[in-house]
Parts: C-alpha cells; sequence; structure tokens
C-alpha cells in the first residue's frame, strides 16, 4: 500500500480511482465493511481503492476538550489498512486552516481536481467541511454535477450494537475487552516501548515487562488475560493495569507477565492484545499474598488464552 503524507502531494497519481473517506479510527468491523467494498468495486473497475483519512483527529483540532483517546496510532491504522488490499492511503494533515475549508472547495479542489474521483463510497454519518456543513446529500448532488458517482454504507452491526469508534473507546474505557473485540473484529491493542519498573515482579517470581504506551485508549484498572508481541509471534501473558495498591504507588502502569523466558526487553517495541478482563485490582496486606493471588491470574489467564484465537 503506497502512502501519500498530504492531498497536494496525490495530484496527478491517481486516474478515475475508488474513494473512500473517514477517520478509520480501530479500523473496526463497519469500517471492514467499507474497505471490503472499495477493493470489489476497485477491482471490478481495474481503478485504484484509495482511503483518504487525516491526523491528528479532526475533533481534536476543532473541539480540544473533546478529544476522544484514540483506539489505534497512526502507525497501526494504516499496518491495519495495509492488510485489506488497499491501493494508496492519503493521510491528511488536519489543522484549523484544513478545517475552514467549505464542503463544497473540499469536493471541487480534493475530490475532482486532485483525485479525480470516479466513485466515493462512505459510512452513513459522514460530515466534512467548516462547521461539518458537508454530509452524503451535499456529495450525491456534487456527484450529479461532477460525473462521480457516490454509494452510502448503512450503520453495521455486531452482537445486536452498531458498530463505531466511540461506542468501542467505552467498551475499553470500563474494562469490557471482550466487548470491543467483538466490534474490532480482533482483540484491542496497545503498543508502546518497554521500561524499567520498579522490579518487584521479578521479586515476586514474576518478572514483567513495563509499557510506556501509545496508544490512548488504555483499559481501565485491572487483571488482563493477554497476548504479548515483540514481533508477529503472539506470546501469552497476563497483564495488570493500575496504581499497584499493594506497594502504595502512585503512578500509573501497565505491567505484563509474559510466560516464558524472552531476555532483556528494555526498550523493545512491544505490543499487547487484551482478550478478557480476570479481575479488578486490589490491596493485599503482603506481598506473600499478591504473590499467591499472581499465580492465581497467570492460571486463569492460561485456561483463557488456550481456547482463545490470537489475531
Amino acid at each position: 500500500m503506497r502512502v501519500v503524507r498530504n492531498l497536494e502531494r496525490a495530484r496527478g497519481l491517481l486516474r478515475r480511482p475508488v474513494i473512500t473517506i473517514g477517520n478509520f479510527d480501530g479500523v473496526h468491523r463497519g469500517h471492514q465493511v467499507i474497505l471490503g467494498q472499495l477493493c470489489r468495486d476497485a477491482e471490478a473497475r481495474e481503478v485504484a481503492s484509495v482511503v483518504l483519512t487525516f491526523d491528528p483527529h479532526p475533533v481534536g483540532v476543532v473541539r480540544p476538550l473533546a478529544t476522544p483517546r484514540l483506539l489505534m496510532t497512526l502507525g497501526d491504522r494504516l499496518a491495519s489498512l495495509s492488510r485489506y488490499g488497499i491501493d494508496m492511503t492519503i493521510v491528511q494533515r488536519f489543522s484549523r486552516e484544513f478545517a475552514a475549508i467549505g464542503a463544497d472547495e473540499f469536493i471541487g479542489r480534493f475530490l475532482v481536481e486532485v483525485l479525480d474521483a470516479q466513485k466515493l463510497l462512505v459510512g452513513h454519518d459522514l460530515n466534512f467541511g467548516s462547521g461539518r456543513s458537508g454530509n452524503v446529500e451535499t456529495l450525491v448532488e456534487a456527484g450529479g454535477r461532477f460525473g462521480f458517482s457516490v454509494e452510502v454504507i448503512g450503520p453495521v452491526e455486531a452482537d445486536g450494537v452498531v458498530v463505531h469508534s466511540s461506542v468501542i473507546r467505552r467498551c475499553i474505557a470500563v474494562g469490557d475487552v471482550s466487548a470491543a473485540a467483538g466490534l474490532l473484529g480482533r482483540p484491542h491493542r496497545v503498543r508502546g516501548r518497554v521500561q524499567r519498573g520498579a522490579g518487584r515482579g521479578r521479586g515476586l517470581g514474576f518478572a514483567t515487562a513495563n509499557l510506556r504506551p501509545k496508544t490512548e485508549s488504555i483499559p481501565m484498572d485491572g487483571v488482563y488475560a493477554t497476548f504479548g508481541y515483540l514481533g508477529d509471534e503472539p506470546m501469552p501473558s497476563v497483564t495488570s493495569i493500575g496504581h499497584t495498591p499493594t506497594f502504595g504507588g502512585v503512578d500509573r502502569v501497565i505491567e505484563t507477565h509474559l510466560f516464558g523466558q524472552f531476555g532483556a526487553l528494555y526498550g523493545r517495541s512491544f505490543a499487547i492484545d487484551f482478550i478478557a478482563r480476570i479481575r479488578d485490582q486490589k490491596r493485599f496486606d503482603s506481598a506473600a499474598e499478591l504473590a499467591v493471588q499472581i499465580a492465581r491470574d497467570v492460571a486463569e489467564a492460561r485456561s483463557i488464552l488456550a481456547a482463545a484465537r490470537p489475531r
């Protein structure tokens, strides 16, 4: 998949492509329906399939106090899009200047002049242009004038819930990682880098990798059955998120105990897929009691992960 940074850099690169527009945070099951249809249409027409997305998230620019905690880093978003066979993704930097562009100018200047769109395939709730003045009806009307077609994809449901990034964020915020996985179509992933911790886990007999996260959406405090990733191979693990109440900790930490020996991890890129919540965080009267509980957590995580399928 070719990645182009900035719409103007795509000028002249495409000939009558099929395009979709959106933030695609999470690349969830609703997004997957759009992406699948996009690739099928492009293949049938023998043209490129193109995703136009934005960074940073538009809400964070126009309403900073309402900035969502994103489900993915930009790198993970692009990697996920590439797995669906997209030919090109254009990442447009979203600024206050870009936000001020009106819907009609956006269509004429970018969709028609720069991208030479043949067809747009978009979600039913798309809004664009200054003040969110453009919507799917705007696109359909403009398509009649400029010679491109528009297909609107309606709401997608999973487990009786309409799939939306905001719904997934709420699931993660309350620790319901199983529900989040059902809407995402895969486990929620938190990515970051391993940093040095206090070393208490090793002293308890359960050495941990302490993650400094880059992903913004972190599950609520608790203990989870997880798969850890240093590369492509899933490593069964158990992950604790919280303030280490037994030791009076004040900083929120993410600690993963991998079931196996993996050598030095400090400074390495690391990802965690959250499979199921095991329990809440709690304070124990002694380190020995905590060690007994961790052993139980490990046993429960092993049982859960034995029946789970990694991404």
